[in-house]
């Protein structure tokens, strides 16, 4: 039986968690509700948790591909006989893309028969301003 840690965080908090040979889960290709006009006043005092904003991350191209390939790389690992995995997840802020990502990837490894715990860092941090393309 392995166990799971999965966290979620925003790299612009300056503190990303620690762990020897992490599965890293980038999701800041996501859509991201700060940086879209269109739905910035309703998504974003949201989190990830809310089904309004998991549907608008989840509708990025390629989101569901990239939730497959974090679920498999862990499947790898348990099938190995690795005990702990650490799976980080991240985007920017840590309220919106790397939320949605980690409770899926959670639910989706919740019905192995091995231990599932998740953090959410950043979910309750203020929103970061939102970058420039220059600084991605």
């Amino acid at each position: 039986m392995a166990t799971i840690r999965i966290t979620s965080y925003g790299t612009g908090h300056h503190d990303d968690p620690t762990a020897a040979n992490p599965v890293v889960v980038d999701t800041t290709a996501l859509h991201n509700p700060p940086d879209d006009a269109a739905v910035r006043a309703t998504l974003t005092q949201l989190t990830g948790r809310h089904p309004d904003v998991a549907a608008y991350v989840l509708a990025t191209p390629g989101a569901h591909q990239l939730l497959d390939t974090a679920r498999r790389t862990v499947v790898q690992r348990i099938t190995r006989g690795q005990q702990h995995i650490d799976v980080h997840v991240h985007c920017y802020g840590g309220r919106h893309r790397s939320v949605v990502i980690a409770e899926l990837l959670a639910a989706d490894l919740s019905v192995l028969d091995d231990y599932v715990h998740t953090q959410h860092r950043h979910i309750n941090h203020p929103i970061l301003p939102t970058r420039t393309p220059a600084a991605r």
